[in-house]
């Protein structure tokens, strides 16, 4: 468990799996997450069994909890692992939404930060956000990640072309 003021990052553990399904099979949420079709909750634990090795999966996922309550609010991933070179996306979801906008994302994205340079020794961070998703920009950008690119009329919804921002952050100087 990694510790901050207000919430704590913790591994996934099975009695997860319903908040998982729910937070995954939002359709609000899929846009940021590329999902189509709904989970199942075979999927989901399968998912959460498969977690404990991300140098073998290249990818890691920790719930948010509040401090005060325990309350499981969301969950921050590492995917894409690339140990030989050092880097890994990161992605994050408050999926109670009513837990948005109290600085609980910048916080886990401050421990997610340094657990992925002192113990996973990552040199880099990358992360591509929706062009109009102005709280994801404001957080990455909030937390030291750096605009480093534009993938231009990246994706299409609802008939619209929305253009993908890539940041990236370098955890080692």
């Amino acid at each position: 468990m990694l510790r901050g003021t207000k919430v704590y990052i913790r591994t996934v553990e099975p009695s997860d799996a319903t908040k998982l399904l729910l937070w995954e099979n939002a359709i609000s949420n899929w846009r940021v997450s590329d999902t189509e079709v709904p989970f199942s909750m075979h999927d989901i634990q399968t998912y959460i069994e498969s977690q404990h090795n991300i140098r073998a999966t290249g990818q890691l996922r920790f719930i948010i909890c509040k401090i005060e309550s325990d309350e499981p609010i969301g969950a921050i991933d590492l995917y894409d692992a690339n140990f030989k070179h050092g880097r890994s996306g990161v992605g994050i979801l408050i999926g109670e939404a009513t837990e948005r906008s109290n600085g609980y994302a910048a916080e886990s994205l401050e421990l997610l930060k340094e657990y992925s340079e002192v113990v996973l020794g990552l040199h880099l961070l990358h992360c591509s956000i929706h062009a109009d998703n102005e709280s994801s920009i404001r957080l990455f950008e909030k937390c030291g990640f750096e605009k480093v690119g534009i993938r231009k009329e990246w994706f299409l919804e609802k008939g619209k072309r929305i253009d993908e921002i890539v940041y990236q952050l370098c955890l080692k100087k």
